[in-house]
């Protein structure tokens, strides 16, 4: 909804600049979006000026251009070059300086020295249309002799500019749908913030009836659709051009002027919030308008030339042969005002929002009527917008008022009665506002109090508040003008807003990886939580047993029968869509929950319990790394590819690799993988479930899916590693000054031997000085002993107080060599 900042003014008194006024209004729940300033001619006339015509005489190699001295009131005259056929010397004009910018539709040229036929010409002596202030082009303006040279045009056309306030409206705040009803918000602020100020907007009492001659029978036929119908006639009206007034007004908020009576109604609209229609009353058959519905089949042409088939439940402004109008949404052509009319019926009325919104989603017409009319409007606002909508006909178009205003109002819309107690308010908020305040604010709001006791308020609520009819609704209303900033966040609440800013935190995260993987090459898919019930039912996969799936009770099919245990299928389901699309190097992620069932937790007093919910993050990579670069040769993806993603991600979020404990996948999903388990508080006990699994995915799974290629695939435990991320604690500290010192090993070790095994052992034998153990190569085969695996084992070892000594290195070397002697047998190479 856009708002003018000086039409704002009109309504409610107030001396805040528009950046207060924008603030005010986003504090009491009308969001302010955007806040710009505009002009009602574009440029602002900036680089006009009055000038005075000096001389004039005719151009020595032109018949119809004039070399004139034009005296801007700076000093020297200048010379400027004009071939308007009016000019002439002692005339004052309006001149654009050099430098200035000039505007012809959505193009625009800047006033340069140049040369017309060999003559210099350091201006421009200016028409209307040229500048915007009229459409005449016959010739240059020519302005009264009191016009002060060197005066700005804006300063002579007495242009300011406005500012323009875009809020962007909930649905349920219909009543802030104009400016008079964001005024009625800002007034309870003002009042409740100590401005001096009042709410006001024009009287009716210039209204009246000038004669009976076009009387307009109205009949409802829906009563249910159409709650209140309102109209009158004008006769002998003059339809054109609107004045520059009203033309402003609505080109400021964006809407184009078409001619003074279409204008008035679309003016009493964004002014009042009640939409309003304009017929020729020369079109209304028997001068009986019938509103009414089942008209279906019937053919109608609307404003814009598009034909619409009425159907049954379509509610249509009707003569006594045809319709007119869809009700609320749109005219039809023919019936509406044009500059041959003469004679108008002007329509104000209230209909149901559910029958408009309806027909306005039926026939895909979607109007600034149809958008009011759809959230409710102020049924009590009807006969002043006809009043306020009447006077200007007369004025503007010069109409004659010819008939009683005709008001069908068959069941009256009251207010909505809500009681309200000061106790209920005060504990709602969390804060006691002070009964005083609690009625001041909501009679500021235009609720009625009926009646007050020691324990409350009797209130009848408006009936254009919509949305406020229940004491919680109210309760909202008052603590929204008293401010939400006011109130003190109670201590019961602070553990609730510490999960939500925990919430937020992880969310970050969660965004900072994604961009990270993207940056990676990787694209991020989306699949759905309902999947295949095959994926899980007599597959044999130990680690998403089919008795743990979560099964819907009413699927719409086999493919969507159970919620999802893992991420894995969907990715595999977006992989081989790609392939055989020919695109085969891959890299997904997808963050989302899966689902699980333990039949061990059900309980008859609490069967939800047997149900839970994981957020889990996947990787998919598959295909080849590098593939017809000029620079390196086609190398395939790898798992060490994938680990190498995973421990960036795990190092992102403040989990160094070291906290973790490796050993062997035994996830059948998996030919071969690895599992990485927490570390708890630092010792080598490990938390119960893997927070990583990561390897080469089964190949008669892939073979099951039609992939042809490996895939490898990681699934992270998202959830268990923010909590392992909020409780880590990030240390920062110098880097050493003391050198580091690399030793390795070759170690001969048993087939079954793990490489995490090694380094549980190595971190044991010393947790000080031993910052990294890793592994760099492994051998099988020749050489060595049946049964035998070879692990070359690089230690890095660092004191940061002081240089190691030869001594002190061998010391732990030895204490190392000895514990995976002991413990597994290992032997040097």
């Amino acid at each position: 909804m856009k708002i003018s900042y000086k039409w704002l003014k009109e309504y409610v008194d107030f001396n805040l600049s528009p950046e207060e006024i924008a603030v005010a209004l986003t504090s009491i729940g009308l969001e302010v979006g955007s806040l710009d300033e505009v002009e009602t001619i574009r440029g602002g006339l900036k680089g006009l000026y009055v000038g005075k015509v000096l001389t004039c005489e005719a151009h020595p190699n032109s018949d119809h251009l004039h070399v004139t001295t034009v005296d801007l009131g700076k000093g020297e005259p200048q010379q400027i070059v004009c071939g308007a056929p009016n000019v002439a010397a002692g005339q004052k004009v309006i001149v654009a300086d050099l430098g200035c910018v000039l505007y012809d539709g959505d193009n625009e040229f800047t006033i340069k020295k140049s040369k017309l036929r060999g003559v210099e010409s350091l201006g421009m002596i200016c028409a209307e249309d040229e500048i915007g202030v009229g459409t005449a082009h016959d010739g240059i303006i020519v302005l009264p002799e009191d016009a002060p040279v060197g005066q700005p045009a804006s300063e002579y056309y007495h242009l300011d500019s406005d500012w323009l306030i875009d809020i962007d409206i909930t649905a349920n705040r219909a009543d802030a749908l104009s400016h008079y009803g964001v005024a009625r918000d800002l007034y309870a602020w003002l009042i409740q913030n100590g401005y001096k100020t009042s709410l006001h907007r024009p009287s009716c009492d210039a209204f009246k009836v000038d004669n009976h001659d076009l009387p307009i029978k109205v009949t409802i036929e829906n009563t249910d659709a159409c709650r209140r119908y309102a109209c009158l006639s004008l006769t002998d009206c003059e339809v054109k051009e609107s004045p520059q007034w009203l033309k402003d007004k609505l080109n400021v908020i964006g809407l184009r002027p078409i001619n003074n009576i279409v204008d008035i109604t679309n003016y009493i609209m964004m002014a009042y919030g009640q939409p309003m229609h304009c017929f020729d009353a020369d079109m209304v058959k028997g001068h009986h308008i019938i509103v009414k519905d089942k008209n279906e089949g019937k053919k109608f042409v609307t404003l814009d030339g598009e034909e619409h088939i009425l159907g049954e439940h379509d509610l249509a402004i009707c003569n006594e042969e045809d319709p007119m109008c869809i009700a609320g949404v749109f005219g039809g052509k023919g019936s509406g005002t044009y500059e041959t009319t003469k004679n108008v019926v002007l329509e104000s009325a209230y209909f149901h929002p559910t029958w408009i919104r309806k027909s306005a989603r039926r026939h895909g017409l979607s109007t600034d009527a149809s958008f009011r009319f759809e959230r409710g409007i102020d049924p009590n606002g009807i006969v002043y917008a006809l009043k306020q909508a009447a006077i200007l006909c007369q004025e503007l178009a010069g109409g004659k008022v010819s008939m009683e205003i005709c008001d069908e109002y068959p069941t009256k819309m009251e207010g909505f009665p809500v009681r309200l107690n000061y106790e209920y308010c005060d504990r709602l908020i969390g804060k006691k506002l002070g009964h005083d305040t609690i009625k001041r604010i909501a009679e500021s709001l235009e609720m009625k109090v009926e009646n007050e006791d020691a324990e409350g308020l009797n209130l009848l609520v408006p009936p254009y508040r919509v949305d406020v009819q229940r004491p919680c609704d109210v309760v909202e209303d008052i603590l929204r003008i008293y401010g939400y900033n006011n109130v003190e966040i109670p201590t019961e609440l602070k553990s609730s807003l510490t999960i939500a800013e925990e919430a937020d935190k992880n969310y970050h995260r969660e965004n900072i990886i994604g961009e990270q993987l993207v940056g990676a090459g990787f694209s991020e898919i989306m699949n759905n939580s309902l999947t295949k019930s095959s994926y899980y039912e007599g597959t044999g996969l130990n680690a998403y047993p089919w008795e743990e799936t979560v099964k819907v009770m009413n699927p719409l099919s086999a493919d969507l029968g159970v919620m999802r245990q893992t991420l894995l299928f969907g990715g595999l389901e977006s992989i081989v869509r790609n392939v055989n699309r020919k695109a085969q190097n891959l890299r997904f992620f997808e963050v989302g929950n899966v689902y699980k069932y333990n039949k061990e937790r059900w309980t008859e007093e609490n069967p939800v319990k047997a149900y839970s919910q994981d957020y889990h993050m996947a990787l998919w990579v598959t295909g080849k790394r590098v593939q017809g670069s000029w620079a390196h040769p086609d190398e395939e993806s790898s798992f060490y590819e994938l680990k190498a993603h995973v421990e960036n991600i795990l190092r992102r979020i403040g989990l160094p690799v070291e906290l973790f404990y490796r050993k062997q996948s035994d996830n059948n999903i998996f030919d071969k993988a690895i599992a990485l388990k927490l570390v708890v508080a630092g010792r080598y006990k490990w938390v119960k479930s893997v927070v990583v699994e990561m390897g080469i995915l089964n190949h008669k799974l892939l073979k099951s899916f039609g992939i042809d290629q490996n895939v490898y695939y990681a699934e992270l435990n998202w959830a268990e590693l923010m909590k392992a991320a909020r409780k880590n604690v990030l240390e920062f500290k110098e880097i050493s000054r003391y050198p580091a010192v690399s030793r390795d090993l070759a170690l001969l070790v048993d087939n079954n031997v793990e490489f995490a095994q090694i380094e549980e052992i190595a971190r044991q034998a010393d947790k000080k000085l031993l910052k990294r153990v890793e592994l760099f190569d492994v051998y099988q085969g020749k050489n060595l002993p049946e049964g035998k695996k070879s692990y070359a084992v690089n230690f890095i070892l660092q004191d940061e107080t002081k240089t190691l000594n030869d001594k002190a290195i061998d010391a732990i070397m030895q204490k190392l060599i000895k514990n995976l002697t002991n413990k597994l047998g290992a032997e040097l190479r």
